[in-house]
């Protein structure tokens, strides 16, 4: 099984990279969440996994041992290939995938491109317990977070700002400070705006 490769990278674009290590061209299919995250210079490491099927070896590659992990937690899910997988964890960073899952948030979940509500269902169902003990997430704290961030988002569409941008600026904030109130998330993406 190969784990990680070192080498130069060769080639990217938003869905693959081609990792050159010692003369050996890897193709590796990357989320767009990977992508994002990949240097500039031309070294670098990448945690992989290889899929095997009856008439395919497909290696995914991810930046961090996280978000692979989430991706073989995903796949372990029956109706859920690695195409799925990957297209939530380009729709969705690791962190909101685990929250969502975690909280048991079938809407969001749902919204990803390709999984309907009985796969939602079936990926909390399957993966809640995991997800907080493979992570060490506290669900009281998950379930704090998410109501002061749909309070947060009440009072910003109150105010005139869109939903779906209002969304992604107190994600943003909630990743860097976790820890705050509603009254401090408002001020804070208000201030982002």
């Amino acid at each position: 099984m190969i784990t990680q490769l070192k080498g130069r990278l060769v080639e990217k674009n938003p869905t693959h990279i081609i990792v050159d290590c010692n003369g050996v061209g890897y193709l590796l299919h990357i989320s767009l969440h990977t992508f994002g995250l990949l240097p500039n210079d031309e070294l670098l490491t990448v945690y992989t996994h290889l899929s095997v099927k009856e008439d395919s070896h497909t290696l995914f590659g991810f930046s961090s041992k996280v978000e692979r992990e989430i991706f073989r937690l995903l796949i372990s899910v029956s109706g859920v290939g690695p195409s799925i997988a990957r297209t939530m964890l380009s729709s969705m960073n690791p962190q909101e995938v685990q929250q969502a899952i975690a909280s048991g948030n079938v809407a969001v979940i749902q919204s990803v491109k390709g999984i309907g509500a009985k796969t939602a269902q079936r990926l909390i169902l399957d993966l809640k317990d995991k997800v907080l003990k493979t992570f060490d997430l506290d669900e009281n704290t998950l379930l704090s977070d998410n109501t002061f961030k749909e309070e947060a988002l009440s009072a910003l569409e109150v105010l005139g700002f869109a939903r779906k941008i209002s969304e992604k600026v107190l994600d943003r904030i909630l990743q860097q400070t976790p820890s705050l109130s509603v009254e401090e998330l408002i001020k804070k993406a208000l201030k982002s705006f």
